[in-house]
């Protein structure tokens, strides 16, 4: 039985911020991220509250701009094209999820896309998959920046990816495979998804279904990122994976929380970082 070492991103995630730091004292103001939050989601106030303090921490200002439920997507656009036009912005952030009717999409394609530090313009997602990457999508760059901390290189290795999302799935897809792994992408939905996940070297799990993969779904000394973000029976957070039958199993695997979630954010900060160094230097990405 192999002994899995847990990756806590909780001290990876403050080892990166302390590098952002000295950055960003290299640079002639603070890098700035404004982040937009809609409504009332008692989730979505905690990632706020996480990523303020973590920018906070690196020496980034930041500004929280919240509107109630009831705004409009005229409001939102007319707010963003706001922040797109002021110098002392370099990041913008739309918390989401939006409120049930605003254009999710539409509003992030507002964002012009060297301030977009989620990476989700497709801009930057077509960039990414043109094998060019400008900004990274956060939680996808936080499973690549985990993986790197196991010090086991990713060529040639077999990547089993399930979830197919454009916010983290088909971005670390991709980054797996330009690192050169080979990649399988898989969902939920996937016919006898044991047999997909049992070859993996690297298993990634963000299909947002609490408990989905199971100790008898994982081989021995897999390396395992888990992304799910869920609630048990119990209200209790919770992954994608059963973390106490797969632990054992594992060569490496992280917990939920305080795994991929604390990098996610780091990666924010990051991305903010590089957008502000970008302009004080008269760089555009690309």
């Amino acid at each position: 039985m192999t002994m899995s070492t847990v990756l806590d991103g909780l001290k990876l995630a403050a080892a990166l911020r302390e590098r952002l730091a000295r950055r960003v004292a290299a640079l002639a103001r603070p890098p700035g991220l404004a982040i937009i939050l809609v409504g009332e989601n008692p989730a979505s106030k905690v990632y706020v509250r996480n990523k303020i303090r973590a920018c906070t921490e690196a020496g980034v200002h930041s500004e929280l701009i919240t509107l109630p439920e009831t705004a409009g997507a005229a409001e939102l656009h007319a707010l963003i094209a706001g922040l797109n036009a002021r110098s002392e912005i370099d990041g913008i952030l739309v918390q989401l999820p939006l409120p049930q009717g605003l254009p999710a999409q539409a509003l992030i394609e507002a964002v012009a896309p060297d301030k977009d530090v989620d990476g989700l313009h497709s801009h930057n997602l077509g960039a990414l998959f043109a094998g060019r990457p400008q900004v990274l999508p956060c939680t996808a760059a936080a499973v690549m920046h985990l993986l790197e901390a196991t010090g086991v290189s990713l060529r040639g290795r077999h990547a089993v990816v399930v979830g197919q999302s454009n916010v983290i799935g088909k971005p670390a897809a991709i980054l797996l495979l330009q690192a050169g792994a080979t990649v399988t992408v898989c969902n939920s939905k996937t016919p006898d998804l044991g047999a997909m996940t049992r070859q993996a070297d690297i298993l990634v799990a963000a299909a947002g279904r609490a408990g989905l993969i199971g100790a008898d779904m994982v081989r021995p000394g897999a390396i395992v990122i888990d992304v799910g973000i869920n609630r048990n029976a119990e209200g209790r957070l919770c992954g994608d994976v059963d973390f106490a039958q797969v632990a054992p199993k594992c060569a490496f695997i992280t917990p939920v929380p305080g795994g991929v979630g604390p990098m996610t954010v780091a990666m924010v900060v990051a991305n903010t970082v590089a957008a502000a160094e970008r302009y004080l230097q008269g760089r555009t990405p690309g």
